[in-house]
């Protein structure tokens, strides 16, 4: 009975990161048609969520790269407890916390794995932890990725600049912008194929670690439908702080620089997810908007922003890591132990949503200024 409650509180815990990750990378979608007026900010979150949705529906191989690589299976099973992966989570959803009210785009994914890494090295030891496996699916897909799709970005805006260049500004703005309705759809749905599944991966984690379910077996159809309408739930609520960030601080986005960045942002995301490399959408479509502003000018950038958004990425898997580590600590002294983690963590949760109303951001603030910067100039 134990053992089943503290299953249930894991894929509570992990529906609710599901949310957190929603709403936190709806910017990765969105942001950019938002802030070039080619969508509305709710309809915009709305096409989002369904998407997700739908993504989430596409394909398993992140989900098992989650349940079945990072963590070592031995003799006697997989070497993490459902204790473990629930102190893990507290650690994830915490930091995603943390960012979104600060409106830095952190990655959700390094915040999930840097929990469960450190609550696995504290509960189980650093031989629990496949290393292998993270280093080539969770930490190089982080370091090339935005740099990837960065540069296709850079490229894709220099020549869609060059061949609008002789086009009138209205036509040529006009014509982006109903492109970036596709080139955001696209980021949507990528996203749900790889963001949805991490979630997906844990709680099949969790479910073989408890033993109600086969090691090396994928997720079941109500985890896979549980997940897709978490995340599509917490999409819809708009995470506004971040796009604001996203859309507006890191270059000055118009029409053509929003579409070569979810295009390229969407390609990268969908070969991955195909691949089972479960890279930060964050850091991919952070790396097309840097690319998308290089592309324009070679200087239609804010590095200082950029700066502080690099710092918070490098920091951002360590950091759940203790907090992980620190939680897997204290709740597997026992039942209480485990009663006080999750008291903490709902406190920390509802701090951060208390702070925040005090200083509240809406899709208005975020919508603010796009007419000003209206029409979009086609040339260079």
């Amino acid at each position: 009975m134990d053992v089943l409650v503290t299953v249930v509180l894991v894929i509570v815990v992990a529906l609710v990161f599901d949310f957190t990750n929603g709403f936190h990378d709806t910017a990765n979608a969105m942001a950019t048609s938002v802030a070039t007026g080619a969508l509305k900010p709710r309809t915009a979150v709305l096409i989002s969520a369904v998407l997700n949705l739908v993504g989430a529906f596409l394909s398993t191989e992140v989900a098992k790269t989650v349940s079945q690589g990072i963590i070592r299976e031995g003799q006697d099973g997989i070497h993490i407890s459902p204790t473990m992966i629930f102190a893990g989570l507290v650690g994830a959803v915490l930091w995603n916390l943390g960012t979104w009210y600060f409106g830095l785009p952190s990655s959700s994914t390094h915040a999930l794995f840097g929990g469960l890494i450190g609550a696995s090295i504290i509960g189980a030891g650093l031989n629990s932890v496949d290393w292998a496996t993270v280093v080539s699916k969770v930490v190089l897909p982080a370091l090339l990725s935005p740099v990837i799709a960065g540069v296709i970005a850079l490229v894709a805006t220099f020549f869609a600049y060059r061949l609008t260049k002789n086009a009138t500004t209205h036509g040529a703005a006009t014509g982006f912008r109903h492109g970036q309705t596709i080139s955001a759809s696209l980021v949507s749905l990528a996203h749900g194929t790889n963001d949805a599944q991490k979630t997906m991966g844990v709680i099949t984690l969790t479910l073989i670690a408890a033993g109600y379910q086969g090691a090396g077996t994928g997720p079941a159809l109500w985890v896979i439908l549980a997940c897709g309408l978490a995340i599509a739930l917490g999409t819809y609520m708009g995470g506004w702080r971040i796009m604001q960030t996203v859309g507006k601080k890191i270059s000055d986005v118009q029409s053509p620089q929003g579409f070569a960045a979810e295009t390229s942002s969407a390609a990268t995301i969908l070969v991955s997810s195909h691949l089972g490399f479960a890279l930060s959408t964050t850091h991919v479509t952070s790396g097309s908007v840097v690319g998308s502003g290089l592309g324009k000018k070679l200087a239609d950038v804010h590095w200082g922003v950029v700066g502080k958004i690099v710092i918070a990425w490098v920091i951002t898997l360590p950091s759940a890591a203790i907090v992980g580590g620190l939680a897997t600590w204290l709740a597997s002294t026992s039942t209480i132990g485990l009663v006080v983690v999750a008291l903490l963590a709902l406190a920390g949760g509802l701090t951060f949503f208390v702070l925040a109303r005090r200083k509240p951001i809406s899709a208005a603030d975020v919508h603010e200024g796009t007419t000003e910067r209206e029409p979009v100039a086609a040339g260079n």
